[in-house]
């Protein structure tokens, strides 16, 4: 089982910021990467930054200059440092999980996520 503690939701005004935190425990010794999903009401559920273990960052497109994930000292931490933010950032935001498993001696990633933590932003 992978567990996660979500924090730092919450409502904010346009143009605010909200720094996102997430700490992934449990089996998640092949953990490869982590990151942020979000979904809001009648849409789907899109991934919105992602960095591997090495460093590698990845960005959806209406994000980009605004939005920063980062790691901790620690490979199971990740932030999500939101600047900037607009009503449409309004959503559930998942922190997730991407593990690597060997299975029939072949390598498969397997994602997972938590509960969610609320943002909302509105004046």
């Amino acid at each position: 089982q992978v567990y996660f503690a979500e924090s730092g939701g919450g409502l904010v005004q346009p143009g605010g910021s909200l720094r996102l935190s997430c700490e992934a425990s449990g089996n998640i010794a092949a953990l490869d990467a982590m990151g942020w999903d979000r979904q809001a009401p009648g849409k789907e559920r899109e991934s919105v930054a992602t960095i591997t273990t090495r460093g590698t960052t990845n960005y959806t497109d209406s994000v980009k200059g605004r939005f920063t994930i980062s790691k901790g000292s620690a490979e199971n931490t990740v932030y999500l440092e939101m600047n900037s933010l607009k009503p449409e950032d309004t959503a559930v935001y998942y922190c997730t999980a991407t593990l690597m498993w060997t299975s029939w001696d072949k390598v498969a990633p397997k994602e997972y996520w938590g509960q969610g933590t609320q943002v909302t932003v509105s004046s």
